[in-house]
């Protein structure tokens, strides 16, 4: 349904539900009484613009869906969408750059809310060798695409099961706090994909590990890497909201004397 076919109310107990609060949990949070709160939600009672910014506060709802509950209570849109070419998001797309280049020679890439890939940077070459699929590789790039399709990265990453449910958690979880239907989608065709298991049973994460590590097939080597996701503090723009950087670190020396041999490889006039 769209926000102008669902009640305001309709769409914070959907919420609400999602969080896993009750009624009494919400009001608790959003200091008002549970009965005011059950009014909004059965639509007796019209919540206010503050009231309804204040509950998707509460509710940690992502910025482009409070603009849907605005929208469904009869308000304008609070926060702006702009293209990421958009000038007033120069200064931001610029730092995202700083970042992806200063991490090189490891490789960082930044991605949208679909992750669909916007920008990386020249160290993610080893990700990239190999891809059978042609189409995989063409824009929009969608990187869990592309990292668990057959024939992109998938047969060259050593623990492909456990790294397949790695990304799969990680996009239920975003699919949970967001309810994108694209990333369920997305989910749907990600499960259909060869999992990389034996048996019906999955591989046991080691007792002493402390991240899930990407194992990567380069050559006659086996990069292993962790990563980290950092975004935006803060932001009051949709599209910046839901842009995020995936930075890769190496995990064994053998690792980081690869990326550091392959960067000065780049370096060297041809």
């Amino acid at each position: 349904m769209t926000a102008s076919q669902t009640s305001a109310g309709s769409l914070i107990r959907e919420w609400r539900t999602r969080r896993r609060m009750s009624q009494l949990d919400l009001a608790m949070e959003a200091e008002i009484s549970q009965r005011h709160l059950s009014f909004v939600e059965s639509g007796r009672s019209a919540p206010s613009r503050d009231m309804v910014l204040h509950l998707a506060e509460q509710l940690s709802i992502p910025l482009r869906q409070r603009n849907q509950l605005l929208l469904a209570a009869g308000f304008a849109p609070s926060f702006s969408e702009r293209s990421l070419t958009d000038a007033s998001l120069a200064p931001a797309m610029a730092a995202v750059e700083i970042v992806l280049k200063g991490h090189e020679p490891f490789p960082a890439l930044a991605v949208d809310r679909h992750w669909n890939l916007v920008s990386a940077n020249a160290a993610i070459g080893p990700f990239l060798a190999n891809v059978a699929e042609p189409s995989l590789l063409k824009s929009p790039v969608n990187v869990l695409r592309l990292s668990l399709h057959p024939g992109g990265v998938a047969p060259r990453i050593v623990n492909l099961a456990e790294w397949r449910a790695h990304l799969l958690d990680r996009l239920k979880h975003q699919n949970d706090a967001s309810g994108d239907p694209v990333l369920v989608e997305l989910e749907r065709e990600l499960r259909t994909y060869p999992s990389g298991l034996s048996g019906a049973r999955p591989v046991p994460v080691e007792p002493s590990a402390i991240v899930h590590p990407l194992r990567l097939a380069h050559g006659d080597a086996v990069l292993s890497f962790i990563s980290t996701i950092t975004v935006f503090g803060t932001p009051l723009d949709v599209t910046l909201s839901e842009l995020a950087i995936e930075s890769f670190f190496p995990a064994d020396e053998q690792t980081r004397t690869v990326l550091v041999r392959l960067a000065k490889e780049r370096a060297e006039p041809s």
